[in-house]
């Protein structure tokens, strides 16, 4: 379960204010999948990293139960000069995971060869999504935060990679953030709309859709 009280954020940039959170009050629930849809720059990715805690809030409090991953596909913590697999070890040892169960698991997933033991630095941004996406996906967690990851890579990886994250979601919750309503409908139950800093959370991911494309004034198709 993880629960926004009274949750607020502003981001200041150039003099300027964009709130991301206005007093949230929201609840997920334990083992349920949720889309998390908005606007560009509504702050979607803001909020996954309060709810990882890797941002802090301006006020309120982000209380979860069980273990939370940070958001996945993110590779921010990666060492640039560190080959793949050695940071792999490196998240492996953070976690207490088996190292070697993470490293094949990685390797096979990401798919990226000979690159797998060379300086991340060498690596292309689909190369580093998918090392981040494989890392996150080889540890086991109650609750997943998904940030657009799901779209890297040819149509091949991405079936490969939806069928990763079902495997894991038969045991396990997840928050995902895609621009994609139909991955959106394959991958969660429920929904919630973020717009003006303020989250309304539906249990049908279509009721969640129905509110985000009536937001926009577009159809369905237009909105894809």
């Amino acid at each position: 379960m993880i629960r926004l009280e009274n949750l607020c954020k502003t981001h200041t940039l150039h003099g300027r204010r964009k709130i991301v959170a206005r007093n949230i009050h929201a609840t997920f629930p334990s083992g349920v999948s949720v889309g998390l849809l908005g606007r560009n720059g509504a702050g979607k990715s803001s909020l996954l990293e309060m709810i990882a805690g890797t941002l802090a809030p301006d006020r309120g409090q982000v209380v979860t139960t069980g273990t939370v991953s940070w958001p996945v596909g993110f590779s921010g913590s990666f060492h640039p000069d560190l080959t793949g697999a050695q940071n792999v070890r490196f998240v492996a040892r953070i976690y207490g995971v088996d190292t070697r169960e993470l490293l094949e698991f990685v390797e096979d997933f990401a798919e990226i060869g000979t690159h797998f033991d060379l300086p991340l630095r060498s690596y292309s941004s689909g190369m580093r999504s998918r090392l981040a996406f494989g890392c996150s996906m080889g540890i086991r967690f109650d609750t997943y935060l998904v940030d657009e990851v799901t779209s890297v890579g040819d149509a091949l990886f991405r079936q490969k990679s939806e069928r990763v994250f079902r495997a894991r979601m038969a045991q396990s919750g997840a928050i995902v953030v895609s621009h994609s309503l139909g991955l959106l409908e394959r991958l969660c139950e429920a929904g919630a709309v973020l717009e003006q800093g303020r989250l309304v959370y539906y249990p049908k991911i279509a009721t969640a859709i129905a509110h985000y494309t009536a937001m926009l004034g577009l159809s369905r198709e237009a909105a894809e």
